[in-house]
């Protein structure tokens, strides 16, 4: 197996096929410091946080993870919990991916299989036969081949990999970009909250999250023409103060120890797969941060493909590779429609990106009646706690 890009779906895919006793080599173009320092999302779902213990790099997330039961949704002068166990019966797990990523390769490294950092010019070739291969050029500068089964694209949207499935296969994309983007902020500063706290506010979205019980994860919803220099620290909590305070209650301020500035979209592209080369993770799906889809998606993807692919290499059965998009996909976009759904209500729009009263009346009617429904939250956990992966 070749699987191009160390990011957590290409690792824990080599992981899952490891376990199964089928080998792989991981092809990352950027150094081990780069790829464990990137910072992505932070809450994992229930099937995540399972498959992690299954394949034994689930000891860390269980030491120092964050179990949490619920959301907080709030409107000005209002905060309503969603006890999500009640609800459903399921619960999430704040852990960085970051951290998962370093599990991830730390166990790579320490047990198998190889996991090349730094090469360069990946190509795969002859995807459309059983014999496909990779051309790459290590990180001494030398021209390498790797002849495969299989050829995995886990490389993320400016990957090698989907242009050439794309091409091949005369395949579809759809996209819609969002008039706003999350300013995120890490913050040495001890969560005042238990629970994650969505907030709506006519100023604009704000969420109020955590990594630890001493660090904070932080963001407020910025025009997407905004520069990250023209956010001192003391504007950006004072806004997260305007947007989630309420009487009697104010989040803790610290040490900002890094931020940044995310663009909103939802990408899909169809189909996963041409050939032997299959795609997963962001190389063919990337949702906004607002339901905390992304990793979690990933590992849908690579929980589906690693049981597919067993079965061809292992019994010489086709049948669920050949499903394997059309399944995936299923999934994509019921996460992708409830993202879309999270983000439409909790980020309000400027008139002059053709915003108006209309539509923040609209999404408060939305917010009320989650918050006075038990039916409206429990569908919003079902979906929230991760839908069961359809084999």
């Amino acid at each position: 197996m070749g699987i191009i890009g160390a990011g957590p779906a290409g690792l824990l895919l080599s992981r899952l096929l490891h376990v199964q006793g089928i080998d792989s080599v991981v092809l990352e173009n950027r150094d081990r410091a780069y790829v464990e320092a990137r910072i992505r999302a932070g809450i994992l779902e229930s099937h995540t946080v399972q498959t992690l213990r299954d394949v034994g790099v689930g000891d860390r997330l269980d030491r120092e993870g964050l179990h949490h039961t619920g959301i907080h949704l709030q409107v000005p002068g209002e905060r309503v919990h969603l006890d999500f166990e009640a609800l459903c019966g399921r619960t999430v797990w704040v852990y960085g991916q970051t951290e998962v990523v370093k599990d991830l390769i730390a166990t790579q490294l320490d047990e198998g299989p190889p996991l090349l950092f730094e090469v360069s010019d990946v190509q795969p070739h002859d995807v459309d036969t059983e014999s496909p291969r990779i051309t790459f050029t290590d990180a001494d500068g030398a021209a390498q081949e790797l002849h495969c089964d299989v050829v995995v694209g886990t490389d993320g949207f400016h990957g090698v990999s989907r242009p050439i499935v794309t091409a091949a296969t005369g395949g579809e994309v759809w996209e819609r970009v969002y008039p706003f983007s999350w300013l995120g902020i890490l913050a040495d500063a001890a969560p005042a909250t238990d629970d994650l706290v969505y907030a709506w506010h006519p100023d604009g979205f704000a969420l109020y999250s955590m990594r630890s019980p001493s660090v904070s994860r932080l963001y407020v919803q910025v025009d997407p023409t905004e520069k990250i220099e023209d956010w001192s620290d003391e504007r950006i909590w004072d806004a997260l103060d305007e947007r989630l305070g309420l009487p009697g209650w104010s989040v803790n301020r610290g040490p900002v120890t890094e931020k940044s500035i995310l663009p909103m979209r939802s990408f899909v592209s169809t189909p996963m797969r041409h050939g032997r080369l299959f795609l997963a993770g962001d190389a063919a799906h990337i949702v906004p941060p607002t339901g905390a889809k992304g990793l979690n998606l990933a590992v849908a993807d690579v929980t589906l493909l690693a049981t597919a692919l067993v079965r061809l290499l292992q019994e010489k059965r086709t049948d669920l590779v050949d499903g394997y998009s059309d399944t995936a996909l299923r999934r994509i976009w019921r996460c992708t429609h409830f993202s879309w759904w999270m983000t439409s209500m909790l980020h309000t729009i400027s008139p002059a990106q053709g915003g108006d009263d209309f539509d923040r009346q609209l999404q408060l009617s939305q917010l009320r009646r989650v918050f006075a429904s038990e039916a409206a939250q429990r569908e919003l956990a079902e979906n929230y706690t991760g839908l069961p992966i359809e084999h």
